[in-house]
């Protein structure tokens, strides 16, 4: 064995200096050894830079950890004691040929020069110099070796290439000679094929001029007949326009003005027979001598029927208005029940008003219609109207006064109609329109009545 100084290096082989890199070889034998020596040392015998690498497996150890393993084996020497005693217990036959001075003959040049930059022996820079110089020669051997195959097989492709070129060339060299006499041929042939071509196009351009007058001369006669075409449709658009609108007008004319006719006749047919009624006339029958001018027996005039004065608060009026023959009472809903029962929610008054007015209907027979003003609902009104009235709401943006006015216009001359609204604006509309206003007071003292 060789002895160590108390530092735990060997005194000969310590002073020698490595004056080059260590070969590429060699340092990944050295990084090996450490890697496998690393693992039988405890934590804290490990330099501070490796101990976070204590737990990694050999070969990940040797793969992260490589640079900073050399570098620790060269800048520790108490390190790279440890791993030396580590390597001498695994690889004690080499180390200890490496101790005497006389390495194994037979030995992996770069598996010595590991161990002796490990071991650091007396020439164990030699050994180190020595390997990486056998290695070099190897890999130049090895890349000449390479180099000579590599030149034997280009030898070989590029025999072969000459050959295939060989064939390639005869082979062209007679499509070109079948080429040319194609060609040839075809030349002959396209000078012929441009003659043809020369006259062809000479009719063309005479086709083409006498082809270009035919359509000019078409063009001019289809535009005249699309112009002709679009000028009798518009007219057509126009008379089929106005006769639609003749005839809906027509239509709603002749049905509205029906409507109000009929109205209207029934309305003075029964103001005929209630007038017959009220005043008990006998049935007409003229004489030519009743036309003869004589004093006759004296008779009841008109003014002779009594008549009772009745103020324009008394349910009464109301009553005498619904008697007439095809009375129509349209009732401002709001109003009415806003002077009557204002406490109770919108809906309830609703319900009682209507309620009230289905009472009226079947007592009096009148056409009946309450008008609501719709702005003041949140939502539509789902309800079933009660028997005998009409109820509607106003659309938005009109009001139920305009509603009432309107409902009011619809009626013909003659129809007697009763609008009850205390609005003063309302009443002075529809009186001007032939309808009779009425208080809402007089209709809420005619439903307490009963």
């Amino acid at each position: 064995m060789v002895e160590t100084t108390t530092g735990g290096e060997p005194d000969d082989g310590a002073a020698e200096v490595l004056d080059r890199p260590l070969p590429d070889g060699v340092r990944r034998r050295v990084v090996q050894i450490v890697s496998d020596g690393f693992g039988g040392l405890t934590v804290a015998e490990l330099p501070v830079q490796l101990r976070q690498y204590a737990r990694f497996a050999p070969n990940r150890r040797a793969k992260f950890a490589g640079n900073a393993m050399a570098a620790a084996l060269e800048t520790d020497p108490l390190f790279r004691q440890r791993i030396a005693e580590k390597l001498r217990e695994a690889q004690s036959e080499l180390t200890g040929a490496l101790d005497s001075g006389s390495p194994p003959p037979a030995a992996d040049p770069l598996d010595v020069a590991a161990a002796a930059y490990v071991l650091r022996p007396p020439g164990w820079v030699k050994l180190v110099t020595a390997a990486g110089e056998e290695a070099l020669r190897a890999d130049a051997e090895r890349a000449d070796e390479e180099t000579r195959a590599e030149l034997d097989r280009l030898r070989e492709e590029l025999a072969e290439a000459r050959a295939q070129t060989r064939t390639e060339t005869e082979r062209l060299r007679t499509e070109l000679e079948s080429a040319k006499k194609e060609a040839e041929s075809l030349h002959r042939k396209l000078r012929g094929a441009l003659s043809d071509v020369k006259r062809g196009e000479a009719a063309v351009r005479k086709l083409r001029g006498e082809m270009e007058a035919v359509r000019g001369e078409g063009q001019a006669h289809v535009s005249a007949a699309e112009s002709e075409s679009r000028r009798l449709k518009a007219r057509l658009s126009e008379v089929e326009a106005t006769l639609e609108a003749t005839r809906r007008a027509a239509r709603e004319g002749r049905s509205v003005e029906d409507m109000r006719v009929r109205l209207l006749l029934d309305t003075v047919l029964d103001a005929a027979q209630g007038l017959r009624r009220e005043l008990a006339l006998p049935p007409v029958s003229v004489r030519p001598a009743e036309t003869v001018d004589a004093v006759e027996p004296g008779r009841m005039t008109p003014k002779d029927i009594a008549a009772r004065a009745l103020s324009e608060n008394d349910p009464a009026i109301l009553d005498q208005l619904l008697a007439l023959p095809q009375a129509h009472l349209v009732v401002d809903g709001y109003n009415v029940t806003k002077t009557g029962y204002p406490q109770m929610p919108l809906e309830k008054q609703r319900l009682r008003l209507l309620g009230q007015l289905s009472q009226l209907a079947a007592q009096t027979g009148a056409e009946v219609t309450c008008v609501f003003d719709g702005a003041e609902l949140a939502a539509p009104v789902l309800l079933a109207p009660p028997r005998g009235v009409r109820v509607l709401f106003s659309k938005p943006g009109v009001t139920a006064d305009e509603l009432i006015r309107q409902l009011v216009r619809a009626e013909p001359p003659g129809r007697p109609v009763i609008v009850v609204s205390t609005d003063r604006e309302v009443a002075d509309g529809v009186a001007k329109a032939g309808a009779r206003p009425v208080a809402s007071a007089v209709l809420l003292k005619r439903f307490s009545r009963g």
